[in-house]
């Protein structure tokens, strides 16, 4: 008779553990920020409508900030979509006037949404409607900025976490 207590196989370690798409991994970090800065006066469906329209415009002109096409176990394929989180802030119109000059004095991707393209329905008119209004003037209610994170924290002094 053998005296010897049979033994359960090692766990794999993390090194030797099969990647899954359950299997935790290290948090990614990045050195890049999005971020949308929104009024906070805005209606909820006019928070949803700009940060939407905000954030389709630093998606298409920066393909870097996209990630790989999705796709579910049964082989369903998905839109790619942005590699990093995006981080929704809101402010007063003096937070977003004061967010608007210091993103354009940074050179930084930026997109603009102003209160005149609530009055509009389609790109043609939206670019018209802030075509025609000089820089200093526009009524900006949201604004969407990607780039280094203590350029896009500079950019966005004062403003606080939307709830």
């Amino acid at each position: 008779m053998n005296d010897e207590t049979p033994t359960a196989p090692a766990a794999p370690t993390a090194s030797t553990a099969p990647i899954s798409p359950t299997t935790p991994t290290a948090p990614l970090r990045f050195d890049t920020k999005i971020a949308v800065l929104l009024r906070e006066d805005l209606e909820t469906w006019q928070r949803l409508n700009v940060t939407a329209f905000l954030v389709s415009g630093l998606g298409t002109a920066l393909p870097e900030v996209i990630g790989e096409p999705y796709e579910d176990a049964d082989g369903v394929a998905y839109l790619s979509m942005f590699r990093q989180p995006v981080l929704v802030f809101e402010g007063t119109k003096e937070t977003l006037t004061a967010a608007h000059a210091r993103v354009l004095s940074r050179s930084l991707p930026r997109a603009v949404f102003t209160s005149d393209l609530f009055a509009t329905g389609n790109d043609r008119d939206n670019r018209a409607a802030v075509r025609a209004v000089p820089t200093a003037g526009l009524d900006v209610v949201g604004l969407a900025v990607h780039g280094p994170k203590n350029a896009v924290d500079k950019v966005l002094k004062g403003a606080r976490m939307h709830p």
